[in-house]
């Protein structure tokens, strides 16, 4: 295939070697074999503080009642989440606030803000990430810094940018998360805290209608899909979600260390924007 100068530009932004082949298929076994193991290791650390909290605990207890200056502060209730029919009247700045001031799971004692989403509400394409990190913790927005640098020029190389005025649609995109609240220590979602908040997401769908669907990352595309598959075996195909034609791929975090799959990346944008294009030329006038 050949590109343009302006392909080109827009490719070596997002640091793909052009004369490089293709993603090879002899390495599909290995790379979704280091995908899991890395999310495990994640888990395992992630257990390991938790742990050593618990033990934290248990010494102070055993000390005796602590004074007012050691005292150790109760977890908070946990509040149930909005049911979902709850969620289907609320329109964009009411589904908003309720992100605000959800506290359907742990996670609401340890944020900083929540992360709604940033974007055109008219925009036909929404691209899911994972779960805020610190980062995004802190600044309220998804895909802040340099994983979110590398989105940005993924998705210019597409002729596509976040943008919060209208314009034209098919070059504006929503960016969002699963969860929509940071887990402490960047720690992996729990199966919970998903369930809990998909809801918020799917009305965010339902009153955005995108044309196309992004999901970024082992455990956005595990939650959107109900699968534990790994990414190389679910990625190169449409999927959907809620409706909505679902393109799949990895997140830029994981391209920032393995810059290799990059191609890969590639391959996926172009998928989804065939997509969109097929989906825009079938709708009814």
């Amino acid at each position: 295939m050949a590109w343009d100068e302006r392909q080109r530009r827009m490719l070596e932004a997002m640091g793909i070697r052009l004369w490089a082949p293709a993603v090879r298929e002899a390495r599909e076994e290995v790379e979704d074999r280091e995908e899991v193991e890395e999310g495990e290791a994640v888990e395992a650390a992630s257990a390991e503080a938790a742990a050593e909290t618990l033990r934290r605990q248990a010494r102070v207890g055993s000390v005796g009642s602590p004074g007012p200056a050691s005292k150790v502060a109760a977890a908070p209730p946990r509040a149930e989440a909005a049911p979902p029919a709850a969620l289907d009247a609320l329109d964009w700045p009411a589904l908003r606030a309720a992100v605000a001031a959800c506290t359907g799971c742990g996670l609401c004692a340890t944020r900083t803000n929540t992360v709604f989403g940033v974007g055109a509400a008219g925009a036909q394409w929404m691209v899911v990430g994972e779960a805020p990190g610190e980062q995004e913790d802190r600044a309220g927005e998804p895909f802040v810094g340099k994983a979110g640098q590398l989105l940005d020029r993924m998705l210019r190389a597409i002729d596509v940018e976040r943008a919060d005025d209208d314009g034209e649609p098919g070059r504006r995109a929503f960016i969002c998360n699963v969860l929509k609240c940071r887990p402490p220590g960047n720690r992996n979602p729990t199966p919970d805290e998903v369930r809990r908040c998909e809801p918020f997401l799917r009305r965010q769908v339902a009153l955005l209608q995108p044309r196309i669907v992004l999901a970024l990352g082992r455990f956005a595309v595990q939650a959107l899909l109900g699968s534990d598959e790994p990414i190389g075996r679910l990625r190169g195909r449409v999927h959907r979600y809620e409706g909505r034609p679902l393109v799949v791929s990895y997140h830029p975090a994981y391209l920032l260390r393995n810059p290799a799959d990059k191609a890969r990346a590639w391959d996926d944008l172009c998928l989804a924007r065939e997509t969109l294009a097929a989906a825009v030329a079938d709708a009814p006038p």
